[in-house]
């Protein structure tokens, strides 16, 4: 594709939204990307948007970001938020040559800790409440989001009775592993108050080990809806990745495997 960025080749961008949310989250970064040129598609994972009522697996969410890869021409820069961070870690490991990029957001935290039994149960008790648990969701987007963000994420439904299907599935996951198996440049971005960080540098580090510059970008402010509270800042870190990729392979080599960076979070 050739973009008003220059005269190079710019890769498109697949975007994967978090648990219970739809791809409608990705309204901003969709259309700044848009305005710079960049050819983009959010896709809705099993259960969640366009696709509520069907069941929610990993297989099936791999394949929903496959398919949303083949549609914009069969290799783009992916970016995933929480579980779409999750399932994009698996797409790259798993189909290696579709991934030009990874940006896995607000998605560190290894899948197998303790406290995934903890989180299950709660979900299910959660999702046999009367509501469905929707009151408490609606609840958690008041104090966390207004304005536009808001809009964005309520504008595909919520997703309430998916949880704990995902916590089932997503615990078959090995991030480390996954990101270590494939050399495509990732950036882990979390926001600075996410309370998913406690593994970054792991992630970091798996995927300098498989040959990867790698890359933690923390955005101060932003908690874990990251590309929410930090929209323009997100999507700098977003349109770095597809720079880096349009750019020469001498860029590449140039990049420090492992650098840490701290972005404006405004």
């Amino acid at each position: 594709m050739q973009s008003a960025r220059g005269t190079r080749s710019v890769p498109p961008v697949v975007l994967v939204h978090g648990s219970r949310t739809s791809r409608t989250m990705w309204r901003a970064q969709v259309a700044a990307l848009g305005r710079a040129g960049v050819e983009t598609l959010a896709v809705d994972l099993p259960g969640h948007g366009t696709r509520r009522g069907e069941p929610f697996t990993l297989d099936g969410a791999v394949d929903a970001v496959v398919r949303g890869i083949d549609e914009v021409g069969g290799s783009a820069v992916v970016v995933g938020l929480s579980l779409g961070g999750y399932v994009g870690i698996e797409v790259r490991a798993r189909h290696p040559e579709r991934v030009l990029a990874l940006v896995a957001a607000s998605c560190c935290t290894l899948p197998r800790t303790p406290l995934r039994r903890a989180w299950l149960v709660a979900a299910r008790r959660i999702e046999r409440m009367r509501d469905g648990g929707a009151a408490l969701n609606q609840a958690l987007v008041d104090r966390t989001l207004s304005g536009p963000a808001a809009t964005d994420l309520a504008a595909g439904g919520f997703a309430l009775d998916v949880m704990s299907a995902i916590l089932a599935e997503v615990g078959r996951c090995d991030p480390l592993t996954a990101l270590a198996s494939s050399g495509s440049p990732v950036w882990v971005v979390n926001g600075r108050w996410d309370h998913f960080r406690l593994a970054e540098r792991a992630y970091v580090a798996a995927a300098a080990r498989g040959g990867a510059p790698a890359r933690l970008v923390v955005l101060p402010g932003a908690r874990h809806l990251v590309s929410l509270d930090a929209p323009v800042a997100f999507t700098r870190v977003v349109l770095a990745a597809v720079d880096d990729v349009a750019s020469s392979g001498e860029r590449h080599g140039s990049s420090a495997a492992g650098a840490v960076a701290v972005a404006d979070g405004r």
